[in-house]
């Protein structure tokens, strides 16, 4: 495969920057806490011994690596040069060949013709900002019958943990991005039917998009590191003066409280389980 044109400039810049190198730093709290989606999504796909799996957005590289585990040989693509550093260095630590890295923008690399038996991704599709030419191009990495198994975010109002940092501190934050209804971003895929209609005009046949909730969880001190350092929220907070960031500080803490007991913060994420075939 090769890299041709990069056209998502705007989460390349993103990726390259403070938001990779943070999510690259907290990668082993981030991937215990996303872990439950790995088997939903590899169960999808089907049996992987001797198949190769096209991990997209694979970030830390955990859902490559548990397809390598498995016995299949995963591939790793992601636009973020300190993600893929990270998970090619987790592959050397485990000893595994059959997991490779990529960094490149997935929906302008040339990928081998039918060169993948299958294509996943957790919570890594949604920042295309050409999302058709990008399953289409992807399309052309997957074999005829291949499968194909994305977990994405439902919508906000059906995740409040996650933007809960926003609600408690936009009025003192005059800078914090607005949310976007089906822009890329988090909850670019929240609607069902939109999501179908790009899969079906990238070329992909049979798209579907089942709910999927699953039960996460960080400890306390986790919480902690996790809000101050992840999201829209936490990118701003270096650019506050001292008394600033202390009151959203103070906001924030507050509105994660009630997810706390006992040292740990629980909550629910609402999904899709988008599916489809090549």
């Amino acid at each position: 495969m090769s890299e041709s044109e990069v056209a998502n400039t705007e989460q390349s810049a993103r990726w390259n920057d403070r938001a990779g190198r943070g999510w690259a730093e907290l990668s082993d709290m981030l991937d215990r806490l996303l872990q439950p989606f790995v088997p939903p999504l590899l169960d999808e796909i089907g049996p992987l011994a001797g198949r190769r799996i096209l991990d997209v957005g694979c970030g830390a590289g955990a859902l490559t690596l548990a397809a390598a585990e498995q016995g299949g040989h995963g591939v790793g693509v992601d636009i973020s040069g300190p993600l893929v550093e990270a998970a090619r260095a987790r592959a050397d630590r485990l000893g595994l060949a059959s997991a490779e890295f990529v960094q490149a923008d997935a929906q302008t690399c040339r990928f081998d013709l039918q060169s993948f038996d299958a294509l996943a991704s957790r919570f890594g599709v949604m920042f295309f900002d050409d999302p058709v030419a990008a399953f289409r191009n992807l399309r052309s990495a997957v074999r005829p019958a291949g499968r194909l198994a994305c977990l994405v975010w439902r919508s906000a109002a059906e995740n409040p943990f996650m933007t809960a940092a926003e609600r408690a501190a936009a009025d003192r934050l005059p800078k914090l991005p607005e949310r976007v209804e089906n822009a890329p971003g988090q909850f670019g895929f929240a609607d069902p039917g939109r999501v179908r209609s790009i899969l079906a005009e990238g070329g992909w046949q049979d798209p579907a998009a089942r709910p999927l909730d699953v039960e996460c969880s960080l400890t306390e001190d986790e919480l902690g590191l996790y809000v101050r350092r992840m999201g829209p929220v936490a990118d701003l907070l270096p650019t506050l003066d001292d008394a600033t960031r202390s009151e959203v500080e103070r906001r924030v803490d507050a509105a994660f409280r009630p997810y706390v007991r006992n040292g740990e913060a629980r909550f629910t994420a609402a999904c899709w389980m988008v599916t489809a075939r090549a």
